[in-house]
């Protein structure tokens, strides 16, 4: 018999255990160590996350992660999986149907997610539970060792070195978007230690800047003024990001289509598009 609860007591090891076997058959399969830096980031809340179990076995799941967005409280698709054996028996659906009075009653006011666009299926049954799409992402990864970055140099009128999180002011003026939930300023605030921010300067006022987890090769935001851009200043911000990575490849997820710039940044630079997302939005209340 299928029990639909809580993940409130479910302990780690298990919970990567049931992730590991849900994702087997995916491209990306991030480590143990992966999956929890992934879900510290994107506010999980064991509570308010909630599996089906058979024979006390987590079979399907989805991880909320819960904080505002846009200045609503918002619940955030963080991972949903099913056990293969499992799949296409509408789990994850009734997953997600009894999880809503619960977030409802905890003062969610909607609910956040990002589909693979080529993953139709997906994407037409969150259709029709009620999801609209409210933006499309570009992702971008590339193997360390195939990495390519542009040769430009910059004028010693600027220099490039790390940062403090807290010397970002009102840069949000240079976005070209506002970052998707896993790459806002409040996720990359939970564990603020586990990134290291490159800024570029002209004399002592920041004119650039880009965050990455090393960790993971996670590149969370870059920006440049747009008084200072087409100098070579975000290539010089990417070289060193890439230094800094730990791991063995590098990735900028979700990235608005419409942000061409980026685009032909990360290209320039020889990380190039792997594929594009739906950012999907459920109203509850």
């Amino acid at each position: 018999m299928i029990e639909i609860k809580s993940l409130a007591n479910l302990d780690f090891e298990k919970l990567f255990g049931s992730f590991s076997q849900a994702f087997a058959d995916y491209e990306i399969q991030p480590n143990k160590l992966e999956l929890a830096k992934m879900l510290h980031r994107r506010g999980f809340v064991a509570e308010l996350s909630f599996g089906a179990f058979q024979n006390g076995n987590l079979v399907s799941f989805t991880f909320n992660g819960i904080g505002l967005y846009n200045g609503v409280k918002t619940a955030y698709d963080t991972g949903t999986g099913t056990i293969k054996n499992y799949r296409g028996q509408g789990m994850a659906s009734r997953v997600f149907t009894e999880s809503i009075p619960f977030l409802i009653n905890a003062g969610v006011e909607q609910y956040l997610l990002e589909v693979l666009q080529h993953n139709t299926n997906a994407a037409s049954v969150y259709m029709k539970q009620g999801f609209e799409v409210t933006r499309e992402f570009n992702y971008f990864v590339q193997q360390v060792e195939d990495l390519k970055p542009n040769a430009k140099t910059i004028s010693k009128d600027y220099s490039i070195d790390e940062v403090n999180l807290s010397e970002l002011i009102n840069v949000s003026d240079w976005w070209d978007f506002t970052p998707s939930w896993q790459n806002s300023f409040e996720a990359i605030n939970r564990k603020s230690e586990d990134f290291i921010v490159i800024g570029a300067k002209k004399g002592n006022f920041l004119v650039g800047y880009g965050i990455i987890e090393p960790s993971t090769g996670d590149i969370t935001q870059i920006a440049v003024d747009n008084n200072h851009r087409g100098r070579g200043i975000g290539s010089s911000i990417i070289k060193e990001l890439i230094k800094r990575n730990k791991h063995n490849g590098i990735k900028l997820i979700n990235a608005e289509i419409s942000c061409i710039s980026i685009t032909n940044l990360l290209k320039g630079n020889g990380i190039p598009l792997k594929g594009k997302q739906y950012e999907m939005i459920k109203r509850l209340q």
